[in-house]
Order: C-alpha cells, then sequence, then structure tokens
C-alpha cells in the first residue's frame, strides 16, 4: 500500500498559471507532478504502471477525484457573478469526488465582508452553500495558502487508500 502511495503523480492543468507555491512545496517534499491538460478541475492524480505492483498500465483518476483551486474571494466571487453559467456547466461534469480550495479567505471573511469585489456578503454565503449542496462540492478555505500542496496531496492519498478498501 506504501509504495502504491508513493507512487501518485499529481496532475497540474495546464491552465493553472499562479501556482509556484504549490509545485515549489512538492519539489521541497518530492511530491511527483507534472502538468497535463485537464477536462475537470486544476488538480487530480495518476499511478504510472508498474509490474511489480500488477499496474500495467497508467491508471488516471482524472474523471474520478478533482480538486478545483481558487486564489481569493475575489477569483471565486467572478465566478459567482460574471461567470456563473460557465462555472455551473464545469461543475454539473466534473465528478462525483470534488472539493473547491479557496486560498487566501475564510469564511469569516466572507462573513464580515473582508474581500475587495462588490459581491454581497449575503448573496455570497447563500452562492457558497448553494453550490455545496447543488454540485456536491465540499469548500475547503486555506486562509495561509502555503498549506495548499499539503492538502492537494493528502486528499488525493485518502481518496486513493479509501477508493482501494
Amino acid at each position: 500500500m506504501e509504495e502504491l502511495i508513493s507512487s501518485i503523480v499529481i496532475l497540474v492543468d495546464t491552465r493553472e498559471k499562479i501556482n509556484s507555491h504549490i509545485t515549489d512545496y512538492f519539489d521541497r517534499k518530492e511530491i511527483k507532478y507534472k502538468k497535463k491538460a485537464l477536462s475537470y478541475g486544476d488538480y487530480s492524480f495518476m499511478i504510472p504502471a508498474n509490474e511489480k505492483l500488477g499496474i500495467l498500465r497508467d491508471l488516471y483518476f482524472t474523471n474520478s477525484c478533482v480538486i478545483e483551486r481558487k486564489a481569493s474571494l475575489e477569483e471565486i466571487s467572478g465566478n459567482l457573478t460574471k461567470e456563473r453559467d460557465r462555472f455551473e456547466k464545469e461543475l454539473c461534469l466534473a465528478p462525483k469526488t470534488k472539493v473547491l480550495l479557496i486560498e487566501n479567505a475564510s469564511y469569516e471573511d466572507i462573513a464580515t465582508g473582508n474581500y475587495d469585489t462588490k459581491y454581497n456578503r449575503k448573496s455570497f454565503i447563500a452562492s457558497i452553500h448553494s453550490f455545496w449542496f447543488k454540485y456536491n462540492i465540499p469548500i475547503m478555505f486555506m486562509p495561509n495558502n502555503q498549506y495548499s500542496g499539503l492538502f492537494i496531496r493528502e486528499y488525493f492519498e485518502y481518496f486513493l487508500k479509501n477508493y482501494l478498501r
């Protein structure tokens, strides 16, 4: 099991641009990753073929488990307002297992209006909760984005462990 878990390769969508805090974490911790165009989400993972483990071909989990990352409340508020239709279509097509990771923010920031957009606080809260239930997408706030890389790696590790049970 440990050898299988350690063989995880994080897939980073090619459209992910400002994420050096994440890839630097992967580099420091020697976590394997590669850039790949993903149909859904910003991050997913794969297990490379490994004859010793009986894995005869690469196994991709891009249609099973993804992370959608937003760098700030300002970014997600744009998705929930101007780009709402596009964002909802993405979530409809995304795999059942997914999470929305919102960096540099907390629920308290939304509740107190501590963000730089004109999005009404009450509407923001309503949209966050509605999307959670409507699209089965839990929301993880990451006030200090230095832990985003850790969260991404652990999310996929524990998905895989539970998938194999």
